[in-house]
């Protein structure tokens, strides 16, 4: 039996939110405020039996309220028409012929054998419309002292259900009708079910290790040894176990002995004791016994310490790191023995049993967090045994924003969350990725295999980024940060700096069009920066007709297959695929949005291709590449600090001049014969370049192409 699914309609962000469970374990990842905790907030309030926080107003989610005040404040809608009523929970769970069904009977809509599946419906729904609207007319009438404006009725409003919201919404709990052929639930076909009946802790049991572990390195710190006796305490009733067995019977030899030392220890107090004695001799006797208690013994005189060399050294002495890792590995098994109720043999373990873990690499660093994800599903596999061999059923859901982790994940373990509005957040699921990139001219999906293999080793950051940059080469990667830094200082009214938005960059080389369905399940702001690449037909004697590298003015198209590929659309509508469609469009012309599966010019899109486009440098130049584009703007710094640029060859190229006074090599020649190193031409840009106490970077210019991009990305 397990948990397969489970939707959230109108709580916090989770507007009309669906995620699909993993078996074992779901890693839940995502950019902070996409509704990581709230998933595991609505789980805790709606299964822990009274002990959650329970719903408050400002759980409802921020459009549900917009309309429930326009409702009941404003008067501007019935509220009959609205579909869903409050907060609404479906949990999809799977069983099969081997699984107890007697705890999720009260379920069941029908006993077709071929349906393996229930879903139950917590609801907290709006009891009394009629009454909330009579009740808030009598407060408004009393507080609002004649002023009926709009906004005074939405604060009021707002401030009497913050205090009087569970007055007026109740608690239901729905069977649902499941449909597998076409595997979905049908809301309209229920049966209301009685909780005490239900019995939901008997069904799901939730426990989880919060983000705010109680782990500290101070000097009288001893919260591991606080968590040991917490996992004695859920140890200890473990009948016949030998270990505690003997371990009891020592207690006693040890009262023994101890009473009789206290009988002499406390001989001078208890003989004046008896002076104060009744009217007979010796009525008042005092005895001091030792009974020793295994809690107390374990909670009051333990300490957990660890070794250095030879030294036995404090907990508190260790690293933070260390700390949150022993504490979550203690709450585990804590837990885990909970989950198997070692500790009361009469009580039967739930039927699916959850575990939250938020945020496990607190204070740790990568290689620590690496072990952690490495190890956690033994971990988890070995706590569902019980002691006569059978298997409780155990899901784990850890929340995380550590790309190490990520990076160390089974793919098909991620969920990925993201925020599609002010309102709603989604999940999606990383292996749906799969089906994205496979199809006929690629039959064993290779190029998912590189994304994963490339992504997991390399940039699995990406998927806690607001923003993406994909670059060509190391010419870009290296001066990328002195760029943005640039446009930082020479632009600073337009929009948050560069360096301090959530920016990855990635190395895509000149196959960007490999990410694209990538780009699209992302669905962030993403800038990709490429070359025009023109080329032109060129016969070679005894071999034919090629194309070979040219100026862009020389060119008829171009080489560049991320070109070819995300304007794939906008060039069939063109009509011809020359190079004089791409010279052509402007800033917004190079935006583009996915629409059914395919990139279309839409110039509020996600997705900017920056390539070359005209440099102003005395006269309008195109140029091809970046190096291209480079000296064009940037001739005279070339010039002027030659002898420093080792990288180059053929450097009196640069300052070569005709007769007229125009030089003799155009920027794309300087590009094509004097470099000698790419690698090392940014890296000397960066050494020559100098600050104006403003910028620093004041001496050289950014390529246009690459400037305009990254202002697009710079704005919100």
């Amino acid at each position: 039996m397990e948990i397969v699914k489970i939707r959230v309609k109108n709580y916090r962000a989770l507007k009309d939110f669906s995620m699909d469970w993993q078996k074992t374990l779901s890693l839940i990842i995502g950019k902070n405020n996409c509704g990581k905790t709230s998933l595991i907030s609505i789980m805790q309030t709606f299964f822990s039996e009274g002990k959650g926080p329970g719903i408050r107003y400002d759980d409802f989610n921020l459009e549900f309220k917009l309309r429930l005040t326009d409702c009941i404040a404003c008067k501007k809608s019935e509220w009959d028409n609205t579909d869903i009523q409050g907060i609404e929970l479906f949990l999809y769970i799977e069983y099969n012929e081997s699984d107890n069904i007697a705890n999720i009977s009260p379920l069941l809509m029908d006993l077709d054998p071929d349906n393996h599946m229930v879903v139950l419906k917590i609801e907290y729904v709006l009891n009394d419309i009629n009454q909330l609207k009579m009740d808030y007319d009598k407060y408004f009438e009393k507080l609002s002292s004649g002023k009926k404006n709009a906004r005074n009725k939405q604060q009021l409003f707002e401030r009497f259900m913050r205090d009087k919201s569970k007055n007026y919404f109740k608690t239901v709990y729905k069977a649902i009708k499941y449909d597998y052929t076409i595997h979905e639930c049908n809301p309209d076909i229920f049966t209301i079910l009685d909780k005490n009946i239900l019995h939901l802790s008997r069904i799901v049991s939730i426990k989880s290790i919060g983000a705010k572990r109680e782990t500290d390195n101070k000097e009288n710190d001893t919260s591991l040894s606080s968590l040991s006796n917490q996992y004695y305490e859920r140890v200890k009733g473990e009948a016949g176990d030998p270990v505690l067995e003997e371990f009891e019977a020592q207690l006693l030899k040890t009262d023994h002995e101890l009473t009789g030392l206290y009988s002499k220890v406390f001989e001078e107090i208890v003989g004046k004791v008896k002076r104060f004695g009744g009217t007979k001799e010796n009525e008042t006797i005092i005895q001091i016994n030792s009974t020793l208690g295994r809690q107390e013994l374990i909670k009051d005189n333990t300490v957990m310490t660890y070794k250095s060399g030879d030294q036995e050294l404090p907990e508190s002495y260790n690293g933070l790191g260390y700390l949150n890792l022993i504490s979550i590995i203690i709450q585990i098994e804590t837990i885990m023995a909970e989950f198997r109720c070692d500790s009361d043999k009469e009580k039967m373990p739930a039927d699916i049993n959850i575990l939250f873990i938020e945020e496990p690499e607190a204070h740790t660093h990568p290689q620590l967090q690496y072990i952690f994800i490495k190890n956690i599903k033994e971990l988890l596999r070995e706590g569902k045994k019980c002691k006569d061999g059978s298997d409780i059923v155990v899901q784990t859901l850890i929340t995380t924003h550590s790309s190490h982790i990520v990076a160390e994940c089974d793919f098909d373990d991620i969920k990925y969350f993201c925020r599609v509005s002010p309102y709603a957040v989604i999940s999606k699921n990383l292996c749906s990725l799969e089906a994205e990139y496979k199809d006929e001219t690629d039959p064993n999906n290779k190029r998912y295999k590189f994304l994963k293999q490339y992504l997991t080793l390399n940039y699995a950051e990406v998927f806690f980024a607001d923003k993406v940059i994909l670059y060509e080469g190391d010419t870009e990667r290296i001066l990328l940060p002195a760029m943005m830094r640039k446009i930082d200082q020479e632009e600073e009214a337009s929009g948050m700096p560069l360096l301090s938005q959530n920016i990855s960059i990635i190395a895509a080389g000149a196959n960007s069009q490999l990410f694209s369905p990538l780009l699209a399940f992302l669905d962030i702001k993403t800038l990709i920066i490429t070359d025009i690449d023109a080329v032109k037909k060129k016969e070679i004697k005894g071999k034919g007709t090629y194309y070979v590298a040219c100026e862009v003015e020389k060119g008829e198209k171009t080489s560049n297959h991320a070109l070819n590929y995300y304007f794939k659309e906008a060039l069939e509508n063109w009509g011809r695929n020359d190079l004089t469609f791409f010279k052509k469009q402007n800033a917004r012309q190079k935006v583009l949005s996915y629409i059914q599966k395919n990139w279309q010019q839409n110039e509020d899109g996600k997705l900017m291709i920056a390539y070359q486009t005209k440099e102003e440098n005395g006269k309008e130049y195109y140029p091809r590449s970046f190096e291209d584009a480079f000296f064009c703007c940037n001739r005279q710094f070339i010039i002027d600090n030659i002898s420093n640029f080792h990288c180059l060859k053929n450097k009196k190229y640069f300052d070569e001049k005709d007769e007229s006074g125009i030089y003799q090599y155009s920027p794309y020649e300087l590009a094509e014969k004097c470099v000698k190193s790419k690698p090392a031409f940014p890296m000397e840009v960066l050494l020559n370049s100098e600050s104006d106490g403003k910028c620093d970077y004041s001496n050289w210019k950014i390529p246009s192409y690459i400037k305009e991009g990254l202002l697009w990305l710079k704005q919100d």
